[in-house]
């Protein structure tokens, strides 16, 4: 078996943070060694710097590890990004300058011409935009980026189906309160309420599902023609993101291909076995009440997209409901895929 690799969390005290840590332990492949974060965690131990907040326990392996300052140098070559996007671009950039390899979860490159906006299962050629960064932007190491929480459930809904030519799209969110971080949202606004407003989700949403589904030529990606509409709200569920998508096809498949497609979707992970990687990457649901947060989230431990409710739509051809977990698949566990991927392509070497 081959030594485990030295891995490195920015951003290691927050929520995706702390996720990153549940992720990675005990991970037959990464070992964490190092943790980065801001001026008043530094030098402190991590369970010191770091009040837990997942239902899980906080693992021993990092319970002890010094919390540094959040600068290149010191750190293993691979660092998982978890910084808030006010301050990820400068800190990135730089770590990728000093020669570090950063799997993102932040917003700041994903639009970044050769920077890949991978999900392993759906466009794992974009890596190729790798080689375009060292003469692009100068750095010696490399940037992967994962996308918004709510692009992942859509974006995995949409592959499978795009050999019936998608044309539009249209999806209304019900975002799980963990995706606005900690302390996130006030409890007098959420509890038994719906926020119809989330800064930048919309268009997130429309931007990088074209990305994501698009074809890279020549070293650039050719967006996905599609035109997609979004609306997103708050709600007050813990956690897992609910999608409610209607879709237009150039030709109107029937609905036992479009099920059928979803449900025998597999992809590069499940072919290589990647340790993250569920076995069935979406799961269609035949109940007329489902998928729910409360039942469904943690499905695939977290990384299975579910869907259900496939039917006709009078407006669009189709429509259906999509549930995946804002920050397992939607952002520690896809960006832990994103790197197991690159160690198995060899880009990690």
């Amino acid at each position: 078996m081959e030594r485990k690799m030295e891995v490195g969390i920015l951003g290691a005290t927050g929520m995706v943070g702390q996720q990153f840590m549940l992720q990675l332990d005990r991970h037959p492949w990464f070992d964490v060694t190092w943790l980065g974060a801001s001026q008043r965690s530094e030098g402190r131990r991590y369970a010191e710097a770091a009040p837990w907040r997942l239902a899980s326990p906080m693992p021993d392996m990092v319970r002890d590890l010094v919390v540094e300052a959040a600068e290149p140098g010191r750190a293993p070559r691979l660092v998982f990004s978890a910084l808030d996007a006010g301050v990820a671009g400068e800190i990135e950039a730089a770590f990728a300058a000093a020669g570090h390899i950063v799997v993102s979860n932040a917003r700041n490159y994903r639009m970044d011409p050769v920077v890949p906006l991978l999900i392993p299962e759906i466009n794992p050629d974009h890596l190729s935009l790798l080689d375009a960064q060292p003469a692009a932007r100068g750095w010696s190491g490399r940037i992967v980026t994962n996308p918004n929480c709510s692009t992942v459930v859509l974006a995995m809904v949409l592959a499978p189906l795009r050999r019936f030519g998608i044309r539009r799209v249209m999806v209304s969110t019900m975002q799980a309160v963990s995706g606005a971080g900690y302390p996130g949202v006030a409890s007098l606004d959420i509890l038994g309420n719906v926020i119809p407003f989330i800064d930048g989700e919309e268009e997130k949403i429309e931007r990088e599902t074209q990305k994501i589904l698009g074809a890279a030529r020549q070293g650039a990606i050719a967006p996905h023609e599609m035109v997609v509409s979004a609306q997103t709200t708050r709600v007050p569920v813990a956690n897992g993101h609910t999608e409610m998508v209607s879709i237009g096809f150039e030709t109107r498949p029937s609905e036992a291909d479009l099920r059928e497609a979803l449900a025998s979707f597999t992809g590069v992970p499940q072919q290589l076995g990647l340790p993250s990687a569920p076995a069935q990457p979406i799961v269609y649901l035949p109940e007329r009440n489902r998928p729910q947060p409360g039942l469904d989230v943690q499905r695939g431990a977290g990384m299975t997209i579910s869907v259900g409710r496939l039917r006709p739509c009078p407006i669009f051809d189709y429509k259906l409901v999509a549930l995946g977990h804002n920050t397992v698949r939607g952002a520690a566990g896809a960006a832990v895929l994103n790197a197991e991927l690159m160690r198995a392509e060899g880009r990690l070497a």
